[in-house]
């Protein structure tokens, strides 16, 4: 098996299972697929950890999930999926960081992961074996890696910000003490 090959079958499997993840993750989150509490629980949970409006961060966070996920499984899309997909773990990462690093004691480590995983998917590109690569990279033109991890960028640091003020505002530093979990 020639390098590319090795390389384009490498990326297929990392996008697979990136993707299964992330899509399943969001399932959870959107309709309470694989024991999950659906956009209601999820509303609540978000509430709870200070991401305001409780409805509308379950949905954009799940659809980040989700939508990006399958994307990323596909291979289409890719600079998108993978911003999207890591910006909505940008904000796991917040919740998560106050308690360390490691997932055992809460930490960050697992939503860090992924998101780190997605947004070098995106970066990289899902190689030959892709609809991107099938469609010719109509949805991944160079131009759109810069434009999508800058709307991402901006979309997380706008989110994760008004969260930071109201939990400020509040006092706390967070639910819990910094403590809830995504």
């Amino acid at each position: 098996m020639t390098c590319p090959a090795r390389r384009d079958l490498g990326l297929l499997a990392l996008r697979l299972g990136t993707g299964a993840v992330l899509a399943a993750h969001g399932t959870q989150k959107l309709f309470g697929w694989f024991g999950g509490p659906g956009l209601d629980g999820t509303a609540q949970g978000m509430e709870a950890m200070g991401y305001h409006p409780g409805r509308p961060s379950a949905l954009a966070s799940g659809l980040a999930e989700t939508g990006g996920g399958v994307l990323l499984a596909l291979g289409l899309a890719t600079p998108a999926a993978g911003a999207a997909a890591a910006g909505g773990m940008a904000g796991a990462v917040a919740v998560d960081a106050p308690n360390g690093f490691f997932a055992q004691s809460g930490g960050c480590e697992y939503p860090g992961l992924l998101g780190w995983t997605a947004a070098s998917i995106g970066l990289a590109g899902a190689g030959r074996y892709s609809l991107d690569h099938a469609t010719c990279h109509v949805f991944d033109r160079h131009w759109m890696v810069p434009a999508a991890f800058a709307v991402s960028a901006a979309a997380a640091y706008v989110v994760i910000g008004r969260r930071a003020k109201a939990l400020a505002a509040a006092g706390d530093g967070g639910p819990d003490g910094g403590s809830a979990r995504e």
